[in-house]
């Protein structure tokens, strides 16, 4: 069985730290989002998870952008970098690293739901003909020729945020409640990518194979349970209640 290798003390360097666990759900109303996945070289594929995670075969990594324009903390654009991986049974993305416009909703989003955010460019663009994500020099990626596609086509994974929280260090399950109002396929390609700008030289990408852009309704509920990075999930994983 394939498990994770990192050091958990190294990943949990600048970690985020919860006071406590929020009982409220986020709504981010009406967003545009962005996501991108691609298989990733097999030498990051056990070295950049923790031993609790079990990695995909084939590796791969999700890049997800969103643009949000009404939240507790006004607009913002994100994007945040995931290492496809599975929890147990379920199918996860462990997040590495990445950036937000505001300042307000980087802290907001790292005190609640832990994600590993820092202040930075990220210039997210949406036209009739694709998508462009130009997050300074960590990224850039075009998304050219859209296609319609059912609004039930696509699904996200949830995502587990590392953190320091009032059970100790844990990771947190991060889920997606979404409704499409529009979904497209695009054909898309990684132009620069630098690795360590997310969290670990090692990831880089080697082959896109999927991209979607979608407007929907998103709601990122109320953390209800959280897992140990250094213990599989059959055990490690408890109730925040």
């Amino acid at each position: 069985m394939l498990t994770g290798t990192a050091d958990v003390n190294v990943l949990a360097r600048n970690v985020p730290q919860l006071a406590a666990f929020s009982a409220e759900d986020l709504d981010l109303g009406e967003v545009l989002c962005l996501q991108v996945t691609a298989e990733m070289r097999n030498n990051a594929r056990e070295a950049v998870l923790p031993p609790s995670l079990h990695p995909t075969i084939p590796a791969a990594l999700s890049l997800q952008a969103l643009r949000v324009t009404n939240s507790p903390w006004g607009a913002f654009d994100l994007a945040l970098c995931r290492v496809s991986c599975r929890s147990g049974v379920r199918a996860r993305g462990f997040s590495t690293g990445g950036y937000v416009t505001s300042e307000a909703a980087c802290a907001g989003l790292r005190e609640r739901l832990g994600f590993p955010l820092t202040v930075g460019e990220v210039n997210f663009r949406h036209s009739y003909d694709g998508v462009s994500l130009n997050v300074g020099g960590a990224v850039h990626v075009e998304g050219i020729d859209p296609e319609p596609m059912g609004l039930d086509a696509v699904q996200y994974t949830g995502t587990l945020n590392l953190a320091h929280t009032p059970k100790g260090l844990r990771m947190l399950q991060v889920e997606m409640q979404t409704s499409a109002s529009q979904v497209e396929r695009l054909r898309p390609r990684i132009l620069t990518f630098d690795g360590a700008a997310w969290g670990n030289p090692l990831l880089a990408p080697s082959h896109v194979i999927a991209a979607t852009v979608s407007t929907m309704h998103l709601v990122l509920p109320a953390v209800r349970f959280v897992c140990r990075a250094d213990e599989l999930a059959f055990t490690g994983t408890e109730s925040v209640s």
